[in-house]
């Protein structure tokens, strides 16, 4: 890791633990941080609250300019993350990213003991793509040829709940299959690929692009229209790096949870476009978007999709997925806020009361169907809780992260295990 002597400046790290089973918090877990290169030597010692969630730590960090610019120099520095409750199997996360002035959120989910055996979980993080050396991406068409053999079978575009992660490249059979929630895909893949202190234009366009492609996987069926029983997998080679157990950073999760219903398209052409980008330093690649370009066009105030035109051509566009699973009801089209009133209303304070007996600082509230006060208390907490904005307004990225807590915590959650 990065030699500690560097580390001028600070990075922050909230640490998120979750059961398996039903995604209740876990509270009073206990979390040791040391560095990576010295794991006896705790520098934070943290306790989670009633939501599950730690204080948020200040961690020491790399220089910023480190991540502006390509270098030999690493421009995050490497944590030990020692996760454990009762009743619980432990959790190590060695090599957690601390990039400075963002905060990295670590998700922990722990599964209970079932029995006198401990299991353990240890993750391993692996060099952010940047900065370790992975193998480039393959060029492939970025429209898939619609035919008569059936390879598209999907007749609209649809945000899936799941996608299944093949942790490794295509011809290994040994490699574990992963179900990820699409949108937890979207933020750990962001969080591995570009840095977290680039500026939020030049984050939401890698973000689209990082969407894009993945719904292009998810439409066009690519891998199991080749006999394959998964989605995407994590081999830079073919798709994008996604890491088990990686933490997220705050700058992408919030970019994420705005846009995740997006992607981009092409007059004509119903499928989401295959956007494939490169590094632009160790790797060219002609006519694809460049991380390190659109981080210098991002710096000179280009929005997200003009840093994506300049690459991929004025015909690119922002689309909307026409349906995203595993939601029960869609967005009302508009902001709920004092004042509002009806059948939306009152579905959001069921789900909000729903949420609150997992998490106990969610006040419960009237199921009237009028967005009174009360209303708008519980939904400032809410966003407190899961890191929103604060304004006890029912925006979009709020309204579908209450949609996503309430489906996690209302089921018995198989597909967590």
């Amino acid at each position: 890791m990065a030699n500690n002597s560097n580390f001028v400046d600070t990075g922050r790290l909230q640490v998120r633990v979750n059961s398996s089973v039903g995604a209740l918090p876990i509270e009073n877990a206990n979390i040791r941080v040391s560095y990576t290169g010295d794991p006896e030597s705790a520098t934070e010692t943290l306790t989670t609250n009633s939501d599950g969630r730690s204080e948020t730590a200040d961690l020491p960090a790399p220089p910023l300019e480190y991540s502006m610019e390509p270098s030999t120099e690493q421009p995050y520095a490497e944590y030990t993350i020692q996760v454990s409750a009762d009743g619980y199997e432990p959790a190590t996360f060695t090599g957690s990213q601390i990039l400075p002035e963002v905060t990295a959120l670590q998700n922990v989910v722990l599964t209970p003991t079932t029995s006198m055996n401990s299991h353990p979980e240890s993750f391993v993080i692996g060099p952010h793509t940047l900065f370790g050396d992975y193998p480039p991406k393959i060029a492939e068409a970025e429209i898939k040829p619609v035919n008569e053999t059936g390879e598209i079978v999907l007749s609209r575009v649809v945000v899936p709940e799941f996608i299944i992660v093949h942790d490794g490249p295509i011809s290994d059979p040994s490699a574990q299959n992963h179900y990820v929630r699409y949108r937890d895909y979207i933020k750990n893949v962001a969080s591995c690929e570009i840095y977290a202190t680039w500026s939020e234009n030049t984050i939401m366009a890698n973000v689209l692009a990082i969407m894009s492609f993945t719904l292009n996987r998810v439409y066009t069926e690519w891998y199991r229209n080749k006999g394959y029983n998964f989605t995407i997998t994590s081999s830079t080679a073919y798709d994008h790096k996604w890491m088990p157990g990686k933490n997220v950073f705050d700058s992408i999760d919030r970019v994420v949870d705005n846009l995740f219903g997006n992607y981009l398209s092409r007059p004509g052409v119903k499928q989401p476009i295959l956007t494939q980008y490169c590094d632009g330093k160790r790797v060219s690649c002609p006519n694809w978007m460049t991380q390190w370009g659109s981080k210098y066009l991002g710096d000179q105030g280009y929005t997200p999709i003009e840093i994506l035109r300049y690459y991929y051509g004025d015909n690119m566009y922002i689309n909307t997925a026409e349906e995203i699973s595993g939601i029960p009801s869609s967005w009302p089209g508009y902001d709920l806020t004092v004042g509002s009133s009806g059948q939306k209303v009152r579905q959001l304070q069921e789900q909000l009361n729903r949420i609150a007996r997992a998490y106990p600082s969610l006040p419960t509230i009237p199921e009237d169907g009028i967005f009174g006060s009360r209303t708008a208390d519980a939904v400032r907490q809410f966003q407190s809780v899961f890191g929103l904005p604060e304004t006890g307004i029912v925006d979009y990225p709020t309204w579908y992260k209450i949609s996503d807590i309430y489906v996690g915590v209302s089921r018995i959650a198989e597909l967590y295990q």
